[in-house]
């Protein structure tokens, strides 16, 4: 069996500071940097994948006139108003400096459509266009999947539900996560998802 790390988001947006701050999000980094190292010295494939919005973004509050963090539509699609985030090119949207880059091997953005979200690495949030990570994972042979990042509560998530979709045993690394948490306990019962779906939760 072959596997790979999948590197979630791992952005200074999501971090303490950043326009769409995760708390407590650059202890993740650590983790990471832990993870990454070990998978490097096996020889299997450390991947990273970066929110990647073109500049007024359809998601972006700005953008659809309506209040941070409630709820609307876009494109047919139940959609968060965000705050401008992971703007494409900009030092919100780059690795958090802590991260060690070189022993990542590839990197995919998502949410480069303007109109259309993007949580999961894999796909839109309807499902109507693939970024290019299952192609490069399959022509490796790569079966299962380590997963962790930013935030628990979307992209981690929808990657995650996404992955199994596709076939992948996935784990999750769940010390390497942490969540928006527009309600208390959306990061605890994403994880219980996720774990409903058949991925292996490590604490």
């Amino acid at each position: 069996m072959t596997q790979a790390l999948i590197l979630i988001d791992l952005q200074n947006d999501f971090c303490p500071g950043g326009a769409l701050a995760v708390d407590d999000g650059d202890a993740t980094i650590a983790v990471a940097n832990r993870l990454a190292a070990e998978f490097h010295q096996r020889g299997e494939p450390v991947i990273a994948t970066q929110d990647w919005h073109p500049a007024r973004h359809g998601s972006f509050a700005s953008v659809s006139g309506e209040a941070v963090n409630t709820l609307g539509e876009l494109n047919g699609l139940p959609q968060i108003w965000w705050p401008d985030h992971a703007i494409q090119h900009t030092p919100g949207a780059d690795f958090h400096p802590a991260l060690d880059r070189t022993l990542i091997d590839a990197v995919f953005h998502k949410g480069e459509q303007p109109d259309i979200d993007s949580y999961s690495a894999f796909f839109d949030n309807g499902h109507r266009r693939q970024t290019g990570l299952d192609v490069w994972l399959r022509e490796r042979g790569i079966t299962r999947l380590v997963m962790m990042g930013l935030a628990t509560d979307y992209c981690v998530k929808f990657s995650v539900l996404d992955a199994l979709q596709l076939g992948y045993e996935v784990e999750v690394i769940a010390e390497g996560c942490r969540g928006v948490n527009l309600q208390p306990q959306d990061s605890a019962q994403a994880l219980a998802d996720m774990a409903t779906s058949g991925a292996l939760i490590r604490q």
